[in-house]
């Protein structure tokens, strides 16, 4: 790569922004991560994308909150608006962890140091702004505004909040990936249109003072949430509410929802349908540095850039519906895939990198194995409101051909700059299964035959997450026999090619519907499948996903049965220490559960196996 300027990236300091000779800037993001200048990272996307619209552009990285706010004054008020942005992750996932202990560290910072960003950053960098710029918009979005959109339960707090866009105070919200309505939002505003009359525009959200300014649509339908303070009496209500969004986000053509919020209301219309393949090469195409900014040369490095420098997307959104992930109510349900042209081309410019030693971490996803997958008849999809299109089984109107992607993997491995390519995304092994996959042919075992053979670093992630069919129900995962099936299929293959690799599986503990007897039966399973595990957690309840709902309403949304959920930190420790059947220090709290539940089965199961 040609030695980059420092206008390469965007400006980031008043300095910067005068040696670009701008004397005024159009819009100001804010943003709780580093500035890394990669299409991996949301707010730099959407700086590149307003940048490619005309206008003049500035990122204030991680800004300091704490002191006299010159980080929030150095650059002055945008003629436009400011963008604000937690970060790729919403930051009290960032901050805690499943046991709410505070982390010690943050993957999105220099030095992989904790501290410089607030809890609820949207919250604290827009009241802010607010406050310093009273007249100037404010645009919230990112994933912690996306997944905060309506009532949603916190669990750091043990409590339901309002919508992001109530508790901080902005002029919008923009939900999931933003650059088609960030995009609306410049030609609108471009055209003349005040600030205050955008409410036409597909997946942003506003507030009115009363249901009297409730703008008609007639090409929307409208559906009423339960109130906010209805959510707050009624856990029920909360879950219908969650079962009401979670179908729109999974659909097509959306219906506008609106939730009354004190003496307000809180509109969210529908989100634009997925991305096209040219929209996805137009963003991936921008000119990213595709690197940090250069004021942290010397600030240490960067852990979640580190992971993905060398890896390329090539698609967005996930079919796949995990009750506990957040994917489908952030990217979408629908898979936008790049063409082969663009993904090519962005792997020649990661081989230019001054650190790239010819291997290509990852081609990838959400998972990476859904490239170009979507309906056969998409007037199918249009009518459909299944969360998931591969559970409990895979819907026969999906095109699940493995071949594109095969097809990429061949067309980077032949690249002369490209000396190995490895898969670091998970991989969904049910659509792997050629009696599951009904639709997947013989591509099927000329993917897995590649990938095994040629694309694994030894190692290969993939996420059964329980052994239990009853708590796999819950999460919308296949049965654990389909991991059996595909790791003897793995085996054989590495075999074969006499190669010696192993599958790296994960599991959850703690999973509304696990109950410690469930834990056990893993504990038993895994022993049986040869595995001492090491990629485990603890589940963590994040906003707006049905297994977050379940643990505080104690329902299922889709049919309101009671579940039960491990709320205490000793029933979730209990049920943890079954990962560790094997080490001495849980042998006898371990006994102790075991003879309670009157399993003796598996207490001697586990005696034998671990030698206790």
């Amino acid at each position: 790569m040609d030695k980059l300027s420092k206008d390469s990236w965007l400006p980031t300091t008043a300095k910067e922004v005068k040696e670009r000779g701008w004397e005024y800037l159009d819009v100001i993001l804010f943003s709780g991560d580093a500035y890394i200048d990669h299409p991996s990272f949301g707010v730099p996307v959407i700086a590149r994308v307003l940048e490619n619209l005309g206008l003049r552009v500035a990122i204030v990285p991680q800004p300091n909150w704490r002191d006299d706010l010159r980080d929030f004054k150095k650059l002055g008020e945008p003629r436009l608006f400011f963008g604000v942005s937690a970060g790729v992750m919403d930051s009290m996932v960032n901050h805690y962890t499943a046991n709410r202990r505070l982390r010690s560290n943050d993957a999105y910072t220099p030095g992989n140091k904790s501290g410089f960003r607030p809890d609820y950053p949207t919250i604290v960098y827009t009241g802010i702004l607010k406050k310093l710029y009273p007249e100037v918009p404010v645009i919230i979005g990112g994933v912690e505004g996306s997944l905060r959109r309506f009532t949603h339960y916190d669990y750091w707090n043990d409590e339901l909040k309002k919508s992001m866009l109530c508790m901080s105070g902005a002029d919008m919200l923009v939900y999931g990936m933003g650059e088609k309505p960030i995009g609306q939002v410049v030609k609108l505003l471009k055209r003349g249109v005040p600030f205050e009359k955008l409410n036409t525009i597909p997946q942003t959200g506003y507030i009115v003072n009363s249901k009297e300014e409730i703008p008609e649509n007639k090409n929307w339908h409208t559906e009423y949430l339960a109130s906010h303070e209805e959510c707050l009496k009624d856990k029920i209500a909360f879950a219908r509410n969650f079962k009401m969004i979670e179908i729109e986000s999974n659909r097509i053509n959306q219906n506008r929802l609106i939730q009354r919020v004190d003496d307000k209301y809180l509109i969210m219309n529908p989100a634009y349908p997925y991305l096209e393949e040219k929209e996805m090469d137009a963003i991936y195409d921008l000119p990213y540095t595709r690197m940090p900014h250069y004021k942290y040369n010397n600030k240490g490095s960067i852990p979640a850039y580190e992971m993905i420098k060398h890896s390329v997307n090539v698609h967005r959104g996930c079919f796949g519906g995990c009750s506990f992930c957040t994917i489908s109510a952030h990217q979408g349900k629908f898979v936008s895939s790049r063409s082969k042209k663009s993904i090519l081309e962005e792997v020649k410019k990661v081989s230019k990198l001054p650190d790239f030693k010819g291997y290509l971490t990852d081609l990838g996803g959400p998972s990476a194995n859904m490239y170009k997958m979507k309906g056969i008849d998409l007037s199918m999809c249009e009518r459909c409101k299944r969360p998931s299109c591969i559970f409990p089984n895979i819907c026969s109107n999906l095109n699940t051909s493995h071949q594109p992607l095969h097809d990429i993997y061949e067309s980077v491995e032949q690249l002369p700059e490209i000396k190995k390519l490895t898969i670091g995304s998970g991989v969904r092994y049910d659509m792997l299964s050629k009696e599951r996959n009904k639709n997947g042919g013989e591509d099927i075992d000329r993917y897995l035959k590649r990938l095994v053979t040629k694309h694994v670093s030894g190692r290969l992630k993939i996420a059964p997450e329980h052994t239990s069919d009853d708590v796999l129900k819950i999460m919308r995962k296949p049965s654990f026999e389909l991991y059996d099936s595909f790791k003897k299929k793995f085996n054989k293959i590495s075999e074969q090619a006499g190669l010696n690799q192993q599958i790296v599986p994960y599991f959850i503990s703690s999973h509304p519907g696990s109950k410690e007897e469930d834990m056990a039966k893993l504990a038993s399973d895994t022993k049986a499948a040869g595995l001492k595990l090491e990629q485990v957690q603890g589940f963590t309840p994040t906003p707006m996903t049905n297994a977050t709902v379940m643990y505080y309403s104690g329902v299922n949304p889709y049919n309101l049965k009671p579940i039960y959920s491990a709320k205490s930190k000793q029933e979730k420790e209990r049920q943890h220490m079954f990962f560790f059947w094997y080490k001495p220090e849980f042998r006898n709290k371990i006994k102790t559960v075991l003879n309670k539940l009157g399993r003796q089965d598996i207490l001697n199961n586990l005696m034998s196996a671990s030698k206790l």
